[in-house]
């Protein structure tokens, strides 16, 4: 396992990433069937993930092999709150890319970050088939909540989880 994730490279989004993070996580989308409408998949973003991701408390990673992108996740103020919390967001590997421990690196990744960012929660949405990443969430230290944070627009995704950040954080 640790041999794959070596031949890997985990880097921040560049604006030339923008076409083919988008299409991974389209593939991703219409490959487990999952719904195009109320998600991600339908985000007006999806197509501009560098200029999305480039301001500050924010940041989009990419999973690399060989010079293809095959996955990614970011973080980001959540959407519409006042609230000190920001979202773990657009984490989606391609198939290739699953079961080899690179969603555990891109969780833990993005949560040093909000935490050098200073952020006092994470929040996530995920939808219900979703659950090997559900299981990857509670793994890291994240609860389920009985009702949605913020206004992210994903209708369709109605499992909503939160972690407590604190400097140093522990998974």
């Amino acid at each position: 396992m640790i041999l794959e994730i070596l031949k890997m490279t985990i880097r921040p989004i560049q604006i030339e990433d923008n076409h083919q993070i988008a299409n991974v996580i389209r593939t991703v989308f219409i490959s487990d069937n999952y719904p195009k409408t109320g998600t991600a998949f339908a985000d007006e973003q999806l197509d501009f993930m560098f200029e999305t991701y480039n301001k500050p408390k924010s940041i989009y990673y990419i999973v690399e092999e060989s010079g293809r992108i095959i996955g990614g996740a970011g973080i980001s103020q959540l959407e519409n709150s006042i609230e000190n919390i920001c979202e773990l967001q657009k984490m989606y590997f391609l198939q290739e890319a699953r079961g080899k421990g690179i969603g555990m690196e891109m969780i833990l990744k993005c949560l040093a970050k909000a935490n050098e960012f200073g952020f006092e929660k994470c929040y996530l949405e995920t939808l219900p088939e979703m659950l090997n990443a559900q299981i990857l969430y509670k793994k890291v230290g994240f609860e389920y909540l009985c009702e949605p944070l913020g206004e992210t627009g994903h209708s369709s995704c109605p499992v909503w989880m939160i972690k407590e950040l604190f400097n140093g954080f522990n998974v």
